[in-house]
Order: C-alpha cells, then sequence, then structure tokens
C-alpha cells in the first residue's frame, strides 16, 4: 500500500467532486463538510462517473440511473445499484489530499 498526493484542498469546494486517475483506476474524491473521502470513481451498476452525479448530504446520486451509494462506506442504498463501491483511506497533508491505494513498497 502506499500513499498517493491526489489533489490540494483548498481546489474541491465543500460538497463537491471530482475524479482522478491512478494506475488505471478512476477515482471519486468528495468533499463532505471539509472531510475528504475517495471510492471508486465509477457506478457499480453502469458505467457512469460520480464525480458527475448529485451529493445529498453522505449520499451520492449516480447521473445515469439515479441509483445512490453512501460515500464514507461505498454501501449502495437504492437501485438499480447493488454492489459496494471500493473505498480509500484518506489523509490531509501539507494542503493535499493523499489517497493510500494498492501497490508501492
Amino acid at each position: 500500500m502506499q500513499w498517493i498526493q491526489a489533489i490540494r484542498v483548498d481546489s474541491l469546494p465543500v460538497g463537491d467532486a471530482t475524479r482522478i486517475e491512478h494506475s488505471g483506476a478512476c477515482i471519486a474524491i468528495f468533499n463532505l463538510g471539509g472531510r475528504f473521502y475517495a471510492t471508486a470513481g465509477v457506478c457499480t451498476h453502469a458505467h457512469a462517473f460520480l464525480s458527475e452525479g448529485y451529493i445529498d448530504g453522505q449520499t451520492i446520486e449516480c447521473p445515469l440511473h439515479q441509483g445512490l451509494f453512501h460515500i464514507p462506506t461505498g454501501m449502495p442504498l437504492s437501485p438499480p445499484v447493488t454492489e459496494r463501491l471500493k473505498t480509500y483511506e484518506t489523509k490531509v497533508a501539507d494542503g493535499y489530499v493523499h489517497i493510500l491505494v494498492e501497490g508501492g513498497d
């Protein structure tokens, strides 16, 4: 496992999301009330970027079929989604959001 520097903290407003690519994986990053969360960036039901979805509290609505996920845990909350999102540990250091990903040492 290794920590990667993902985005500047000040580049993602509260209540917003963005996505990055790392080693072929799409990762969504969410700023919920100043806490940062990271999940798989693509819906588990159909290919849609979750960073383009609607955030309400701690949930993200897929922009394609409106399935809901709980951002902190990745758990599916409403159809048509049934499969959990992969989640990543995050930390803030030196003004950047860092994400713990597979690989490295």
